[in-house]
């Protein structure tokens, strides 16, 4: 499986970008998660968005109406539209794929951990 972001770039701060993932050779299963994470400098990653096979979507709650993740499974694409770029949205972001873990209470986890595959990242600078 090979995962390749694109997207990212240099905007002013309230701009917008348009974030894609194609994980190639990744199968679409009844147990599948994808998601976008994101790491600035001299920080830890972070989950972004991600979406699971139920499309049950979650996002952080810094990005919650700016962003929204969406998919083609025909494509094998993942995307993240970001609108109203911050400063603080500086990060280089990653896709992530994987499969969904139970827990016993039926829900499901679809975060870092269960991401078995991800890409190198694309950098997304927001400038004030």
């Amino acid at each position: 499986v090979q995962v390749v972001e694109s997207g990212g770039g240099s905007v002013q701060s309230g701009g917008s970008l348009r974030l894609s993932c194609v994980a190639s050779g990744y199968t679409y299963s009844s147990s599948y998660c994808m998601g976008w994470f994101r790491q600035a400098p001299g920080k830890e990653r972070e989950g972004v968005a991600t979406i699971d096979s139920d499309s049950t979507i979650t996002y952080a709650d810094s990005v919650k109406g700016r962003f929204t993740i969406s998919q083609d499974n025909a494509k094998n694409t993942l995307y993240l539209q970001m609108n109203d770029l911050k400063p603080e949205d500086t990060a280089t972001y990653y896709c992530g794929a994987g499969r969904r873990v139970a827990y016993t209470s039926g829900s499901y986890y679809c975060g870092s951990y269960a991401m078995d595959y991800w890409g190198k990242g694309t950098l997304v600078t927001v400038s004030s």
